[in-house]
Order: C-alpha cells, then structure tokens, then sequence
C-alpha cells in the first residue's frame, strides 16, 4: 500500500514534510489551508492536485488516505480529532498536543476508529536513531549511565510570534526542548524522578529551561533547551564501558561516533540522505504500519508519545508554564 497523503496546514514545516514526501517518490493528493489562496499557492508549488480551502473538506477527500497536522501545537488535537472522525490516518506534527490529557484524547479516539496515528518526532524515524538504539541494546558501551543532549536555537523575539504567545503553545519546551526529551525517553524510557528549572519570557513561557530526568535503572539525562541563544547541539550516551557522541546537530540527519572506555573508536556510522531532510521517514514508517495492519508504530507506539507529554507536563508544572484553558 501507498499512502496518498492530505497536508493539513501550508506553513513552513508542511512545505518542508511535503519536499520530503514528494522527493522520496510518495504521493501527496490535497492540501488544505484556512487561506483558501495559500492553499492553492502550495498546491501549485508541489503540483498536488487538490488545494481546499477549509480542513473539513480536506479530511473529507477520497484522494487522501492519512493526514499531516502541520499547525500551531494548541491546535493539533483539534485537527487530529477530525481527521481520526473523517477516518484517516494521522501523523501529528510535534509536539503531540500540549498535554498528555489531549494526546491520550487522540489516542483512545483513533483506536476507537481503527486508525494509525503517530507523532512527527521525525528523530525517531531516521536510520541514525535505529542504529544507536541497537548499539544501546547490545550492551556495546555497557550500562548507560548518562544522556546528554542540547537544543539551542536563537529563535524570533515578536511576542505576538507563535513561539513567545502561551495562546498558541509557546515557549521553548515544545517546539525545541520536546527533541532532547523524546530522545532521552527513547534510550532510558520514562522517568522516575524529574527536576526542571529554567527562565520565563515577558509574555509568561520558557525562554530556556534545563532538566535533569532520573530513572529507577540509576541512570539519568541532562537535558537543556533554548529559544534565545544558539548553540553547538550534541548529544552523548555514556554508558559504564564506552560512549556515543552524536554529531550536530544530533536530532537531525548525522553521524556519530562510538568509543570504547579507552577512548578507541568502535564504531564510526555517517548518514547520507541526499538531497532530502529526512522528513519522509515518518511518512514510510506510518505506510509500512498501514500496510502491515499494524495499531502503531514501534519507534514511537502510542503509550511513549502519552509518555513524553506526561514528562513536559511535570516540567511545564515545575517551570510554572500555563497554557490559556488549562
């Protein structure tokens, strides 16, 4: 089976997602946007057939098996609903929803209605993260004792930007910090103990913030996020007999290193996408699912993308970061 694909949204990340697709030879059909010339205009830049003018009508298409939500956070459960309702497939841009109360909303509804929906933690879908997490497993470094992971970016300061308006879910913790925690969640699984701290913008959301995430394994990860400041952004798995050091910018298409105690190189893996971003993974994983008759996709199955959001949640608590209706 091949997915047609529906783009719910025509902003920066859909026309980045639908390069990806089109690029890796898959088949996107429609696009809908609230700006019904917007939508067009996306349409006539990726040649897709369909441009509608309103995100009912594009759930509603029969060219369009699974649907990309690609808007603001606050309004991702919303539009994953409907899409689940019109009985699509849905892959949610990250983060998920901005609670674990939305995500698990989006969860038990698309079971209801026997559809696949993922999150577009698109980290957890290139072949990088399946190589580090099969070295992890096979006890190549040891017992891991520490993640460490960056994610620093000098982002726009207009408080009326989606980035700095609570309305609109902003702050640092869900659009950068949810990368560090996903991936910590991925190699150690959830924590046991979470301790945040951090620094509030004017307009009441996370600047930066640094947590330190314990597990009951004794293990734990050093995590810091930043929407006003730039940075070098590495990752590192330490485990008890060597180490992995991901390249920069470590959550996207990279290569890492592995090292023994001694400091000898193990293992030295580069990633060669080509021209593409990597953004197409999640959109072959969420095919193979389908196609497979699967319920949801083991990189990231339902129960740890509910998982992550329980985690911001608690920092959200610590850092004293509340969204409007919460």
């Amino acid at each position: 089976m091949t997915i047609r694909w529906g783009i719910l949204g025509a902003g920066g990340i859909a026309h980045d997602f639908t390069s990806d697709v089109l690029g890796a030879g898959l088949p996107v059909s429609a696009v809908g946007s609230r700006d019904a010339a917007k939508a067009q205009e996306f349409a006539d830049r990726f040649g897709i057939a369909h441009a509608h003018g309103g995100y009912d009508d594009l759930v509603a298409d029969p060219t369009v098996d699974a649907v990309y939500v690609a808007t603001p956070h606050v309004f991702h459960a919303e539009q994953a609903l409907l899409a689940i309702a019109a009985g699509k497939h849905v892959l949610v841009e990250k983060s998920f929803t901005i609670t674990a109360a939305e995500a698990q909303s989006v969860v038990d509804a698309a079971a209801a209605a026997g559809v696949v929906v993922m999150e577009a933690m698109w980290t957890r879908y290139l072949p990088q993260s399946a190589r580090l997490r099969a070295i992890v497993r096979s006890g190549t470094i040891g017992e891991v004792r520490l993640l460490t992971a960056l994610h620093l970016q000098s982002l726009p300061t207009d408080p009326r930007h989606r980035l700095n308006d609570p309305a609109l879910g902003g702050g640092a913790l869900l659009d950068l910090g949810v990368y560090p925690v996903s991936f910590a969640h991925d190699i150690l699984g959830a924590p046991s103990d979470i301790r945040t701290v951090g620094v509030l913008s004017d307009q009441g959301v996370d600047a930066r913030h640094s947590v330190s995430l314990g597990y009951e394994s004794g293990a734990s990860a050093q995590l810091y996020s930043a929407l006003d400041s730039s940075g070098h952004n590495v990752a590192v798995i330490h485990g008890t007999a060597g180490r992995i050091e991901v390249d920069a910018t470590w959550y996207t298409p990279v290569g890492f290193t592995v090292y023994d105690s001694d400091d000898a190189v193990i293992e030295r893996y580069d990633s060669d996408e080509g021209s593409l971003r990597g953004l197409h993974h999640q959109a072959i994983e969420l095919d193979r699912v389908v196609a497979a008759g699967e319920r949801e996709s083991p990189l990231l199955p339902t129960s740890g993308i509910i998982d992550v959001m329980r985690t911001m949640d608690e920092m959200r608590r610590q850092l004293g970061v509340r969204y409007p209706g919460e």
